[in-house]
């Protein structure tokens, strides 16, 4: 007679060789999208692209920019990279997980060649973990390549802001994690804008930025398009 232990254990083998063999050698999971936005207030924004898309919609193909305020607010986006098709889907004070949950109606559907994505130091500031922030970039990745898997998603580095100084070692660690892991990824980059920004102090130069020490003025978005030129092409 079987030993009581053992019977669990048998039943388990005989249900594991029940499954059909797709179910037991199944891959890793679909990335998950996340399981609610940071603000319901995007609601608006997607209304605004949604109609931008009816009126005048991106070129299919074309090379998207997405992401938080700093991109939101590059309103020279078009002349910093003349005769590329460029186009602008940021929406300010997003985090890296949002453009994730909304990858759906302003990613997915314009097929981009190219995605530049720019997100980071909001999340770090509402209280997400160099880790967190990590984790939700890859996430946006995966998603993109879920859909598109030859689309090239090159992500900007958070960049070093005065007014919040006190990130800048929790900043530092995100970007190094996000750059090592998007290396072993295909069809992704990143490029460092936060270096560029730093003063010979190492320090934030505050010229960059505008009077909330946050947002960036003209001459910060020429490091920015000095950093990221060469990549801006579909090839």
């Amino acid at each position: 007679m079987l030993h009581r232990c053992a019977r669990p254990v048998l039943l388990a083998l005989a249900l594991g060789a029940a499954l059909p063999a797709s179910a037991r050698t199944r891959g890793p999971a679909a990335p998950q999208v996340p399981t609610q936005v940071s603000n319901v207030a995007w609601a608006g924004d997607m209304a605004q692209f949604a109609a931008q898309d009816a009126a005048n919609p991106p070129p299919r193909g074309g090379i998207e920019f997405i992401g938080s305020s700093s991109i939101r607010m590059w309103e020279s986006l078009a002349a910093d990279f003349p005769g590329q098709p460029v186009f602008n889907r940021g929406f300010g004070g997003s985090e890296v997980r949002d453009s994730t949950w909304y990858a759906d109606r302003i990613v997915i559907p314009y097929a981009p060649c190219k995605v530049f994505f720019y997100a980071g130091d909001n999340d770090l500031n509402s209280g997400r973990s160099p880790d967190q922030v990590h984790d939700d970039v890859v996430a946006f990745v995966k998603r993109v390549h879920r859909d598109l898997p030859r689309t090239t998603v090159e992500y900007i580095s958070i960049k070093p802001s005065p007014s919040r100084a006190n990130l800048l070692p929790a900043i530092n660690e995100a970007n190094a994690m996000i750059k090592a892991t998007l290396a072993t990824l295909p069809n992704t980059g990143y490029t460092d804008v936060y270096t560029p920004m730093l003063g010979a102090d190492g320090q934030p130069r505050a010229a960059l930025f505008r009077e909330d020490m946050l947002h960036m003025t003209p001459e910060g978005y020429a490091i920015w398009r000095k950093a990221l030129a060469p990549k801006v092409q579909c090839n």
